[in-house]
C-alpha cells in the first residue's frame, strides 16, 4: 500500500510540474507578437515584439555579452525603412528593419550619449 501511495504521489507531482512549466511558458509568450527577428554580426540575436494589449514595443537581444530586455520603444518609417528605437539610461538602441538595398537585411546600432558605439549588419531570421 505504501508503494502504491508513493508512486501515485510521485506521478501527481511530476504531472503538476510539467503542466505548470508548459502553461506558464505559453502564457508569458502569448502577451506579445513577434514583429522582427534578426541575427546580427558579433553574435547578437535581436527580437522586436509588440504587446497585444497596449501596442507597446519590446526589445529583446541575446549574445555572448549578455541578454538585454527593453520596453517602451518607438517606431518610425524613414525612407522606406522602418526603425525601432529603444532607450536605457544614456544608451539608445536602434533596430533598422531592412536597408535601402535589401528588405531581408537590417542593422543594429547602439549609441551612448548620442555617439555611435556599435553598428552591426543583420539578416532577418
Amino acid at each position: 500500500m505504501k508503494t502504491l501511495l508513493k508512486r501515485s504521489t510521485l506521478f501527481l507531482a511530476l504531472t503538476t510540474c510539467v503542466w505548470v512549466n508548459y502553461s506558464l511558458r505559453a502564457s508569458a509568450d502569448s502577451t506579445a507578437g513577434l514583429i522582427l527577428s534578426m541575427k546580427c554580426q558579433g553574435g547578437y540575436n535581436v527580437n522586436v515584439w509588440k504587446r497585444y494589449s497596449s501596442g507597446e514595443l519590446l526589445y529583446r537581444s541575446t549574445s555572448s555579452h549578455g541578454d538585454l530586455s527593453l520596453n517602451k520603444g518607438t517606431s518610425k518609417a524613414t525612407e522606406g525603412v522602418r526603425v525601432y528605437k529603444f532607450q536605457s539610461g544614456n544608451y539608445k538602441y536602434w533596430v533598422w528593419d531592412g536597408t535601402l538595398d535589401s528588405q531581408q537585411s537590417g542593422t543594429l546600432e547602439v549609441y551612448q550619449d548620442n555617439r555611435l558605439l556599435m553598428r552591426q549588419a543583420c539578416t532577418k531570421s
